[in-house]
């Protein structure tokens, strides 16, 4: 090439976009998750996990606010809220590690999918996952989730739960608004011609 002609791109120049056609985007920026929510999420859990476990008997209740809210210690060898605690099987354990371990990888394979500006998805997702890690250290440490929160209106009582427990479900309401409030997850449109 001689310095009078500038070197030229050997590709050939872009063409130019055909009447009409849309024009060109980049390519919409991938979120992920709030890694340092998921960290915190996990601790939380774990530290008071351990709280429970040297303060509250196994079995035994703190009442916290009366008639409301008591701290209990009980182990939870099944799955959310109790489910299958009950069932006495040799592969119970594996089944329930196998099945956290299944919901851990739609939580990635979903927040590869998740854009930046889809902030309420992002942070379920953090809060998700940190859930599911925190109960799947007691799963494969113990064998069984500690549970410790017993909300109770008179002599009804919800399932004991935790931290890990909270933070799935607060995880995933805020998704399913993000999904079906905040953010258009279906195709676009066909316009008129």
């Amino acid at each position: 090439m001689d310095a009078g002609n500038p070197e030229v791109d050997p590709t050939g120049p872009a063409s130019p976009a055909a009447p009409g056609a849309p024009e060109p985007t980049a390519p919409a920026r991938r979120g992920g998750l709030l890694w340092w929510l998921t960290l915190a999420t996990v601790i939380v859990d774990q530290l008071t996990k351990l709280a429970v476990n040297a303060y509250v008997p196994l079995y035994g209740s703190k009442t916290i606010i009366p008639r409301l809210l008591d701290f209990v210690h009980v182990h939870n060898a099944g799955v959310a809220f109790g489910f299958m605690n009950d069932y006495e099987h040799p592969g119970r354990g594996l089944l329930t590690t196998a099945l956290a371990f299944v919901a851990l990888g739609g939580i990635a394979y979903y927040a590869r999918h998740v854009k930046a500006e889809e902030r309420v998805a992002r942070v379920g997702l953090s809060l998700i996952l940190g859930g599911a890690v925190g109960n799947l250290i007691d799963r494969v440490r113990q064998g069984y989730v500690v549970d410790f929160v017993d909300v109770y209106w008179g002599t009804w009582h919800f399932w004991a739960f935790n931290v890990a427990d909270a933070a799935i479900t607060v995880g995933a309401i805020l998704v399913f608004v993000d999904i079906l409030f905040l953010n258009r997850h279906a195709s676009h449109p066909v316009s008129d011609r």
